[in-house]
């Protein structure tokens, strides 16, 4: 399958309703949609494809109107993909406030090549799935360090896994290798997107003096095993630059970007800390 038929099946599958599935609130605001995870004091906007150029302005100054006005969310995330017909977006978000973050790399492929592309793990490392809340915390707090997150920003992603896990156990699954003093040195998990062929791939980490050793690519591979036995055939995954040659060299095409904006409440207008 080609990039374009795959970014296809990710623009038709995985976009709108599907990203915010798990939220606690989506309210509409013309073709967005702004969803809002209140006890994570975070909200997230994202769409169908559409295209737009007269009133996208008001458009904007309609979402961050709905998300300043609701004192739970100290922040919340516009998510861009490079290909939508949307002219001057990021820039238009820029001047609003917004902070652009690095962009990421959309890869789509297929859980056989994946799969087929596993070598194992060398000697000295182990596998497992984190099946209980503490190895959760400690999986995602090994990706926080990766990224460089606040001790803060680790431990809100710690609990909103740990109250999915609660909720909803079978959305998702936590996977980490472990070296042989036992420490977490790899990360990542695998989400199951309903109603849909994909299965994500998210949050994928490993400590940099255990690197180029094959630990991120049997990663994902064991990943792509739990998404078969869940029924799905293809792996999305919004990628860096350090992960994309490996998400490539085991099959996976680039089909577009992702640039986060992200808008933060004042200081002075919030009793949370920011994230």
């Amino acid at each position: 399958m080609n990039p374009e038929a795959f970014r296809d099946l990710y623009d038709s599958q995985l976009r709108g309703r599907a990203e915010v599935a798990d939220a606690d609130e989506v309210t509409p605001i013309g073709p967005v949609f702004a969803a809002t995870f209140p006890g994570r004091r975070r909200g997230f906007v994202t769409y169908d494809p559409f295209v737009m150029d007269d009133g996208l302005d008001e458009l904007i100054d309609a979402v961050v109107s709905h998300f300043e006005a609701d004192e739970r969310v100290d922040h919340f995330e516009w998510k861009t993909r490079g290909h939508d017909v949307l002219p001057r977006l990021l820039q238009r978000l820029e001047a609003r406030g917004f902070e652009l973050e690095e962009p990421e790399t959309v890869m789509v492929g297929s859980v056989d090549d994946v799969i087929a592309a596993d070598e194992g793990l060398p000697a000295g490392y182990t596998l497992e799935r984190a099946a209980t809340q503490q190895a959760m915390r400690d999986a995602e707090g090994l990706a926080g360090r990766v990224f460089g997150d606040s001790p803060e920003r680790s431990r809100r992603q710690g609990d909103e896994l740990v109250e999915r896990m609660r909720r909803d156990p079978e959305s998702f699954e936590m996977w980490f290798v472990r070296d042989s003093a036992g420490d977490i040195v790899c990360s990542g998990r695998v989400d199951f997107v309903d109603d849909t062929d994909f299965a994500g791939l998210w949050g994928g980490a490993c400590d940099e003096r255990h690197r180029g050793r094959g630990l991120y690519r049997a990663l994902a591979a064991q990943r792509a095993r739990a998404a078969m036995t869940r029924g799905k055939a293809l792996l999305q995954v919004d990628c860096t630059e350090y992960s994309r040659p490996i998400l490539q060299r085991a099959g996976l095409v680039a089909v577009t970007t992702s640039t986060p904006a992200v808008w933060r409440r004042p200081a002075s207008n919030t009793s949370g800390a920011p994230c």
